[in-house]
């Protein structure tokens, strides 16, 4: 029997053995497994992408991992709400700046804006984008932009030393199948297959190694910049969609794990979310006298989301609030303030 696209895409990518770990764990809607023609859907491709940046959030988060195999053990599923990352609106090189950079990829894979959050707290804005055809089940981008601007001159300065010569990780036959992508909302599977390891990579850091004082001076102003220079576009934290968050994270305190002491709610009441602490990692840095050190910084995250319904009586109500808040948001955001 021919598998269908979304397990193909899967195995090209990361392997048969983790392509079946990965649709054991994480609930996939029906919609995404009933097809295995020579065309690959533009939701097809998007989960398929959700799926190995989730599975990367696993590899460098150690309590989300542990997480996960409890779930897995429980007979249970991984229901991925949203992904969240962090961008500079700045000179970046050959990097488009702030959002951009992505949402050129998000556009043709399907994706349309879903609100936008003021986190003027830490001198950022966040932006939600929810798939077109299946927002409820392919998982939510959480986009954020940094605003320099808002800093001092020292630390625009800093932020320019570290990201003014950043690659550009597209290339034109990527940048050409996403155009035929958005056109067609499709692509064929040997296309698609070719297409989402080159997405898979913009999901990283595409500046060099940062000075140490440039990143000392960062942070005293910026945590949310200082942990852009170390891990750059990476995932900032993947989101487990939950019926209740607070007896998750109360069942996770009790088996020690480093989980925040509060939960978030948002102003409607119908949101609430919760994280693990960063895992820590430790990361290179070039020091004063050029000379490469290492120090042990914030790394990713895993999140917890309870998401209830709009009422009926509310305009569009009686469908699932995938809204954000950006209180929620910016005491979320503190995660990766220190180790």
């Amino acid at each position: 029997m021919t598998k269908p696209n979304l397990q193909r895409l899967l195995e090209t990518v990361c392997g048969e053995t983790q392509a079946a770990q990965l649709l054991q764990l994480m609930n996939v809607s029906p919609q995404l497994l009933s097809s295995s023609s020579e065309q690959a859907s533009r939701a097809e491709v998007a989960q398929a992408l959700n799926m190995v940046l989730f599975a990367g959030i696993l590899e460098r988060v150690p309590t989300g991992m542990a997480y996960t195999r409890d779930v897995i053990e429980a007979g249970g599923q991984v229901v991925f709400d949203h992904g969240a990352l962090r961008t500079v609106k700045w000179e970046c090189g050959n990097l488009p700046s702030g959002e951009i950079a992505f949402t050129r990829i998000l556009a043709p894979l399907g994706y349309r804006l879903n609100g936008t959050y003021p986190l003027d707290r830490i001198g950022m804005t966040g932006r939600s984008y929810a798939h077109a055809d299946l927002p409820d089940d392919i998982a939510q981008y959480f986009l954020s932009e940094l605003h320099p601007e808002r800093f001092s001159a020292a630390f625009q300065a800093a932020v320019s030393r570290v990201v003014s010569a950043s690659a550009d990780p597209l290339d034109d036959d990527a940048v050409a199948q996403l155009a035929v992508l958005e056109r067609d909302a499709s692509l064929p599977m040997a296309d698609a297959a070719r297409l989402v390891p080159k997405l898979v990579a913009c999901f990283d850091r595409h500046h060099a190694e940062p000075a140490l004082a440039d990143y000392e001076l960062l942070l005293k102003e910026s945590a949310e910049m200082a942990w852009i220079s170390t891990e750059g576009n990476a995932f900032n934290h993947a989101t487990d969609r939950v019926a209740d968050v607070r007896a998750v994270a109360d069942a996770q305190r009790g088996l020690g794990r480093p989980i925040k002491d509060t939960v978030e709610v948002s102003r409607s009441g119908r949101v609430l979310q919760t994280a693990f602490k960063a895992d820590p990692v430790e990361r290179r840095f070039v020091g004063a006298d050029g000379i490469v050190v290492k120090r042990t910084v914030p790394g990713s995250f895993y999140e917890f989301i309870t998401r209830d319904f709009v009422p009926a009586s509310e305009a569009a109500g009686g469908t699932l609030d995938l809204s954000f808040d950006a209180g929620n948001a910016q005491g979320i955001f503190k995660m990766t303030a220190a180790c």
